[in-house]
């Protein structure tokens, strides 16, 4: 990585004054430079409170001498953006990124790559899963900073002072604190393992299509995986029309139908309007406004049915003896994790359990999983599968 200078405390300094981007022009100029540099640092502040989508409020840049806010309520061109996202030049730091990269794949329709993030290389490093910022500052450089604007009005204008403040140094002290991590996990030689999962994570994320995951979200309802297929049909089709109505009506999901609601109706299979009416959290605004849609998508289920032949099924939940052998395979993870001085959370993951179960009913023995494999296979792929095999004599 090209050698630079990225001074935490000059950056905190001018956190006080932050560089305001309210331009289409100012952004073209600015991202100029930042495809000079080899790292910058990301972040967004956004609200989320009636609509599907995020609203951005600001996106913060951190470069080697300034923090800057980037005002979405002002720019309409978001191409210089797109460009140094996909710089690969430029690594990009961001902490804790999930909700923000969500954000910038449909506001901008890229991710930013190389991305690296200071919360995973915390987990790699043993400080602890899931950490947060605040702890992470202080763990690192032995500062305090507050957290009272996370809940404010980030698209009001003008922001409080106290508000730009707070979004400028969410990118002050990244570049600091990633350097430091970076050092640190080449020291410990996990630094290849956290890439691995960083390309991977991204990989993922880049290739969500929304029209399959309206598809599929049905399969989330694991309370209802032994319902009759023409159940099943109805739940695949009233989920997929949710996801599209939220998405069209920008409004949350549980604004239009609840998942307690969808599982009511799929239970309940009322026939008419009086009967939507009864099921569990039914507004009198649904049923005026969506009832109709709601009981065509039932009416038309068996049709469907017949017209497909077979619809996904949802997994049946795992049996309820394989907690206490997780409980096992568990073991060997920690064990490992202690050794390698990592967070156990970020070697195994139920879910990845989970699937290895399922493994053996689809290939007649057990497999690594997609979840395990790679570095973690290679850490406890086979005192896993023998502890597997175990389990079955």
């Amino acid at each position: 990585m090209q050698k630079k200078t990225y001074d935490w405390q000059q950056l905190e300094h001018s956190a006080l004054t932050p560089i305001y981007v309210n331009s289409n022009e100012e952004l073209q100029k600015r991202c100029q430079h930042w495809l000079t540099l080899p790292m910058i640092a990301i972040d967004t502040e956004f609200q989320r409170v009636d609509t599907f989508y995020p609203i951005a409020g600001l996106i913060q840049i951190g470069d080697d001498q300034q923090c800057y806010l980037i005002d979405p309520l002002k720019i309409t061109d978001y191409q210089p953006l797109a460009e140094l996202f996909q710089a690969n030049s430029v690594l990009k730091i961001i902490h804790a990124g999930s909700e923000d990269l969500e954000l910038f794949k449909q506001l901008i329709g890229v991710l930013p790559k190389p991305l690296y993030d200071t919360q995973i290389a915390a987990a790699f490093l043993g400080w602890g899963f899931t950490m947060g910022l605040q702890r992470l500052l202080e763990h690192t450089l032995q500062i305090t900073i507050g957290k009272a604007e996370t809940t404010s009005n980030w698209l009001q204008r003008p922001l409080t002072t106290k508000q730009e403040l707070y979004a400028a140094l969410d990118v002050a002290y990244l570049a600091e604190v990633c350097q430091q991590q970076i050092k640190q996990m080449q020291d410990r030689n996990c630094y290849p393992w956290f890439l691995e999962d960083s390309v991977r994570n991204l990989t993922v994320l880049e290739s969500v299509d929304d029209d399959l995951e309206s598809d599929n979200y049905y399969l989330r309802f694991s309370q209802l995986w032994s319902v009759a297929d023409y159940k099943l049909v109805a739940l695949k089709e009233l989920s997929r029309w949710r996801e599209n109505e939220c998405r069209i009506r920008n409004m949350p999901r549980n604004w239009l139908l609840k998942n307690q609601t969808i599982i009511s109706i799929i239970n309940n299979w009322p026939g008419n309007t009086a009967e939507l009416g009864k099921v569990e959290d039914m507004r009198s605004k649904n049923i005026r406004e969506d009832g109709a849609a709601i009981l065509a998508i039932l009416d038309a289920a068996k049709e469907r049915l017949s017209e497909s032949g077979e619809v996904q099924k949802i997994n049946k939940p795992i049996d309820p003896v394989w907690n206490k052998r997780f409980k096992k395979i568990r073991q060997i993870a920690v064990a490992a994790a202690q050794e390698q001085g990592i967070a156990v959370e970020i070697l195994v993951r139920k879910k990845d359990l989970e699937a290895l179960v399922r493994t053996r009913q689809l290939y007649g023995e057990y497999r690594i999983p997609d979840g395990l494999k790679g570095w973690r296979e290679q850490l406890i792929g086979d005192q896993v599968l023998d502890l597997m095999r175990q389990f079955e004599k």
